[in-house]
């Protein structure tokens, strides 16, 4: 099938895009790599107006690191975050995650923002932002403004953006000593959308957990922190006890998806299952 007929702007700055997007009113998508819009509008579950192509704008990619923080520009492609050798010295778990997007074709051509911005709730990288405790930064006709990853995944395929703002770009901490992560996921064997994921990140202080950050995806309508898991761990030692009691509670107060692909009780179980597992892989890359 076609998409709907649309206009198609390629602006060279931000401001021009954001008023692009101010004057369509909520009827103008923005395009970046194109991997989730494009199949959409085929299908004609979108048919926005007009599309915005950012991909002409400058500053909009690459890794930059400075006073213990990692940025990552939103037309930055998968590819190109797995391989940079500051994301895999900073941030491991984000290099590993971006790693197992889709495919090679996908991951050099979908965009880092651009699939924060679609907000599936079977994506990989917003259960490694979540963990990370990323900021993203979004830019509108009123400057720009952070939200936190806590807050900016809202339902099924729903941001916090609003219609005339544009994701461009996401601050994270660098991994403190004492550290490890890992993201690991069940995957659905066609797309690799993950059809449950969990990112995780132990700190260890003193032999005991500090510190620890759970984000599971593919399970509910949105990317989440598994909080009671959280809670669970801080204090304990990090045992195969510990994680096997803390992720007992991976789906706690929570709504899991069921679908073809997948029941509801099947997801629960491998929330619980991949949620021990990726506890299990963090702690012994604890360094």
């Amino acid at each position: 099938m076609f998409p709907a007929k649309f206009d198609y702007h390629a602006p060279s700055s931000l401001d021009e895009a954001i008023k692009l997007l101010v004057d369509g009113n909520g009827d103008v998508k923005v395009l970046a790599g194109g991997h989730s819009l494009l199949p959409l509008m085929k299908l004609r579950l979108a048919q926005p107006l007009a599309l915005v192509d950012i991909s002409r704008i400058s500053g909009l990619s690459g890794v930059k690191t400075g006073g213990g923080w990692v940025a990552v520009g939103a037309m930055t492609t998968h590819a190109q975050v797995a391989r940079s050798e500051d994301v895999k010295a900073k941030l491991p778990l984000l290099a590993e995650c971006a790693a197992l997007i889709g495919d090679l074709q996908v991951r050099n051509v979908g965009t880092f923002g651009g699939s924060l911005a679609h907000a599936d709730p079977a994506g990989d990288l917003p259960a490694a932002v979540l963990a990370l405790d990323a900021e993203m930064k979004l830019r509108g006709p009123d400057g720009t403004r952070g939200v936190k990853a806590q807050d900016f995944f809202v339902g099924m395929l729903t941001s916090a953006l609003e219609s005339n703002e544009i994701l461009t770009e996401v601050h994270m901490r660098e991994l403190p000593a004492n550290t490890g992560s890992a993201y690991l996921k069940f995957d659905h064997p066609a797309s690799h959308y993950a059809i449950c994921g969990v990112a995780v990140v132990l700190t260890l202080d003193g032999g005991n957990i500090s510190d620890a950050r759970v984000a599971i995806t593919g399970v509910a309508d949105k990317a989440y922190r598994a909080n009671a898991v959280e809670a669970a761990l801080k204090g304990q030692a990090p045992t195969a006890e510990t994680f096997a009691a803390a992720a007992q509670h991976a789906v706690e107060g929570v709504e899991t998806l069921g679908d073809l692909h997948a029941s509801s009780e099947y997801r629960a179980h491998l929330a619980r299952v991949y949620t021990r597992r990726a506890l299990e892989a963090a702690a012994a890359r604890v360094k």
